[in-house]
């Protein structure tokens, strides 16, 4: 599988987003935490010659160090963002095992690799009272597993997305889509993409099969079900890909469907006027979680905690809203508020509005959609290697 290293070039151009800005006067503390990063950002840089760019090193998935997230807060600080890319939780924790303690000051991580973070000793304890927990927009959010242990802080919940049935328009219709049986329509053989890692697929295949809210949590009948299920999905399958492929599988039509992504991938080209969409089926969804974290040893801790406290502001939820690699959902009531405000066609188009049925918040409190976790009793090499041996199938 390819993986995007290095800071990446001409990808997507770039949109001119309107900034949301906040005052600062009459604010409380708490208030004053839920637009600091804001005023970090508005704050003007007073330059000296003799001050030195501050590197600071960042491990995410693809986008999050790009120019439309971070620049304005790069020159707005005199901070240059160094990201390393990856995909997938396991090449996540190869790089950091594979690497000097504090070699990358900020990561980026899927929640449910964030208590693998901590039990390896990988990431910083965090102080709650630096970021604006009272304002999330559910109350899972606030505590959300894996990110607290023994009743410390280690990380802070950034974004979500669900993931369902992606699909083109002109291939599976909107009922079809409303379950993963669509995946094996006899007219999409050899037009079903997987995105490359075994998770959110599995995870999928195991929702089909019924397992519901235990998803992740298989007993080894389940389990040997799940694996069925999933091989019997082979002969309709037409590639696996990483980011860049399942974006352009999507996009020049040689692929119809896609298994194990949503609208992070769908909403990009969606916006470009493809004719493609995801929903969540009948059997649930799935939400990916990121969140930041300190690196162990960091010498740059002060400067990292600045970044996570811009990007939990209102200006900072809706860059994050509106990443050009892919589009999240903010996660405090202000920054949606924000999006609202800077961005209603997005808002509106990701259902990010109160009282719309497709609401994310609604879905997760009507139990439609079940956070991504890691397998619960077997292990994540039970999962890569039998995802190995379904890909050479």
């Amino acid at each position: 599988m390819l993986f995007f290293w290095e800071r990446a070039t001409n990808w997507e151009t770039a949109m001119y987003r309107p900034s949301v800005t906040s005052s600062l006067f009459g604010m409380n503390r708490r208030q004053l935490l839920k637009a600091g990063g804001a005023a970090v950002l508005t704050t003007p840089f007073v330059s000296r010659a003799w001050a030195a760019t501050t590197e600071i090193n960042m491990l995410a998935w693809y986008g999050h160090g790009e120019a439309d997230v971070v620049a304005e807060y790069e020159a707005a600080n005199n901070v240059k963002f160094v990201p390393k890319y990856y995909a997938g939780g396991d090449n996540m924790l190869a790089l950091i095992a594979q690497s000097p303690p504090g070699t990358y000051d900020l990561i980026l991580s899927d929640a449910e690799f964030v208590q693998q973070l901590n039990a390896a000793g990988y990431i910083e304890e965090m102080n709650p009272a630096d970021y604006p927990l009272d304002d999330m927009l559910h109350e899972d959010f606030t505590e959300f597993p894996g990110h607290w242990a023994d009743g410390k802080m280690y990380s802070m919940m950034l974004r979500g997305g669900h993931l369902g049935v992606s699909y083109n328009k002109n291939s599976v219709t909107e009922e079809e889509a409303q379950s993963y049986a669509c995946f094996w329509k006899p007219e999409l053989e050899g037009k079903v993409g997987h995105f490359d890692w075994h998770l959110p697929t599995l995870g999928m295949m195991s929702l089909y099969d019924g397992n519901g809210a235990g998803l992740w949590d298989l007993n080894d009948d389940q389990w040997a079900k799940v694996q069925e299920t999933t091989m019997s999905l082979r002969p309709q399958v037409g590639g696996f890909f990483d980011y860049g492929g399942t974006f352009n599988g999507l996009k020049n039509g040689e692929m119809q469907a896609m298994c194990g992504i949503g609208d992070w991938i769908t909403g990009v080209l969606e916006k470009d006027g493809a004719p493609v969409a995801s929903v969540i089926p009948k059997e649930g969804g799935i939400q990916f979680t990121e969140s930041y974290s300190i690196g162990k040893g960091s010498e740059k801790a002060e400067e990292a905690k600045k970044f996570i406290q811009y990007m939990m502001s209102p200006e900072g939820q809706v860059k994050s809203a509106q990443m050009a690699a892919y589009p999240g959902f903010c996660v405090t009531k202000a920054g949606r508020a924000a999006l609202i405000e800077a961005d209603m066609a997005e808002a509106q188009r990701s259902h990010q509005i109160d009282g719309d049925p497709q609401d994310p918040i609604t879905l997760i409190k009507e139990g439609r959609i079940h956070y991504r976790d890691i397998p619960q009793q077997q292990s994540l090499e039970d999962w890569n290697d039998f995802w190995s041996e379904y890909k050479s199938a």
